[in-house]
């Protein structure tokens, strides 16, 4: 069976809403209420189309994965551009065979083409160090919200993005609505 990734369709987002729903269903740190998030994000200027990615495997859609842009702030007011991964969703029946590392793995590489630097993620701290994320406080970098520090996370897509980068992740909005 052949996963194709792809750039996501207005026509996937209903199957894209279920599909965030039901993968989060029985997730313990979780609000519940990512596929609201990712409608929000859908529609605000902090969306780039073409990192909003599905996963097809015979023409049904089991993945899901966005990165949305983001600031990083610092005491000066200097900001440095990065992105925000959230969410990345597998259907509850296809976890476990490396759906969620390819969307993953191909968002990063159509984000680095693009020429974004770095992206920046609250996940669980056994999973994303596999892809090359580290704990945010490695580079100075804060969440603005209390969280464990080892679920905060960043990589570097270009090598050197974060060089002289520190502050605070400014979210957009539609992450708090």
């Amino acid at each position: 069976m052949e996963l194709k990734i792809r750039q996501e369709d207005k026509k996937d987002f209903k199957a894209v809403f279920e599909l965030i729903e039901k993968a989060f269903e029985n997730v313990a740190f979780s609000d519940h209420r990512e596929q609201f998030l990712v409608e929000r994000l859908r529609v605000s200027d902090a969306f780039v189309p073409e990192l909003s990615l599905v996963a097809e495997q015979n023409d049904q859609i089991v993945g899901y994965i966005l990165l949305t842009k983001i600031k990083i702030k610092n005491e000066t007011g200097k900001t440095a551009e990065s992105l925000a991964l959230a969410p990345v969703a597998v259907l509850p029946d296809f976890q476990g065979k490396g759906i969620g590392g390819q969307l993953i793995r191909t968002a990063h590489d159509k984000a680095r083409t693009m020429g974004f630097g770095s992206v920046i993620l609250l996940g669980h701290e056994k999973y994303y160090p596999k892809f090359g994320y580290q704990m945010t406080s490695q580079y100075g970098i804060r969440l603005p919200f209390d969280v464990p520090p080892e679920n905060c996370m960043v990589i570097e897509l270009i090598p050197g993005a974060l060089k002289d980068v520190s502050g605070v992740v400014g979210y957009p909005k539609a992450f708090f609505e």
